[in-house]
């Protein structure tokens, strides 16, 4: 999983996992277990049954038969992290908009990380991540690790980008301390429109590498004008880089319902996993 077998995220004591028991979650299951055993955190795994009081009172037995099934998930997930040693604690809630029991339930654990698949059980277009992800994000108190179905993080090169706003600086500071803590490298790219605004992103990468090599971090920088995620998903999978350290939002501070489409396009297409710093 990770180079040199370190914890690659510093001050992660409590882990709180989101799935939904289907195949596109197992890259989260996972990946939570692999960073609870490496950095021995205490990992809390939540599954939400979304339901609605209609569906309660019309057929119970169906919410039954879900609740059960999905108990059943859950122990399954905690027989395993405690079959490595981890302490595991399991949540289940059922109810309408499962993102909100995620969120309260990371404010209330005082979660450092959140982790969960890209997609759930609906299946979705290409171009879009799953709702539940994309509403977790927008609101979450914490990081969020977002793993595809066959995600590994190898820390071996990690890809951050920034537009020079408050948070692609946090993602800049998490990418060069994970590397940093593991090892390895960095891949920096800022990417602008129009050819007119290259100087901001040759000074966005000029920052990174100025930061990176007070650090002792190798860095790889790229200033180019395109369409951001385009760049940002190809350059990752050129540079075969196995994380995408990004920010929630961008230079142009949108609402905390909505998540920039930078971002949401980049989790949706990237084939490595993404670490979104919120």
């Amino acid at each position: 999983m990770l180079k040199g077998e370190v914890c690659p995220i510093a001050k992660l004591e409590t882990i709180l996992l989101a799935t939904d028991g289907s195949d596109y979650s197992e890259g989260a299951v996972r990946e939570a277990i692999r960073f609870a055993n490496k950095c021995t955190s205490r990992l809390f795994v939540i599954s939400v049954v979304e339901t609605n009081p209609e569906l309660a009172i019309y057929a119970p037995d169906v919410v039954e038969k879900i609740e059960k099934q999905t108990f059943e998930t859950l122990k399954r997930i905690k027989e395993r992290a405690e079959g490595k040693g981890i302490t595991c604690e399991i949540i289940s809630h059922s109810g309408e908009s499962p993102h909100k029991y995620i969120v309260e339930e990371a404010e209330r654990l005082n979660a450092d990380i959140i982790i969960m698949g890209r997609r759930g059980r609906r299946g979705l277009m290409k171009l879009m991540m799953g709702s539940v992800t994309a509403l977790v994000i927008g609101h979450a108190p914490c990081k969020v690790f977002v793993v595809p179905r066959a995600g590994e993080l190898k820390c071996e090169r990690i890809l951050v980008a920034t537009d020079g706003s408050e948070y692609s600086e946090k993602a800049v500071r998490e990418a060069i301390s994970i590397a940093k803590r593991c090892g390895s490298s960095i891949v920096a790219i800022s990417v602008e429109h129009r050819e007119s605004e290259l100087q901001r992103a040759k000074d966005n990468v000029r920052h990174i590498r100025d930061f990176a090599d007070k650090e002792g971090v190798e860095a790889e920088t790229f200033a180019i004008t395109g369409t951001p995620y385009e760049s940002i998903v190809t350059t990752a999978q050129v540079k075969n880089a196995d994380l995408i350290v990004i920010g929630r939002h961008g230079r142009t501070g949108l609402r905390k319902l909505l998540l920039g489409s930078v971002a949401e396009r980049v989790i949706a297409l990237a084939h490595c996993s993404v670490l979104v710093l919120t």
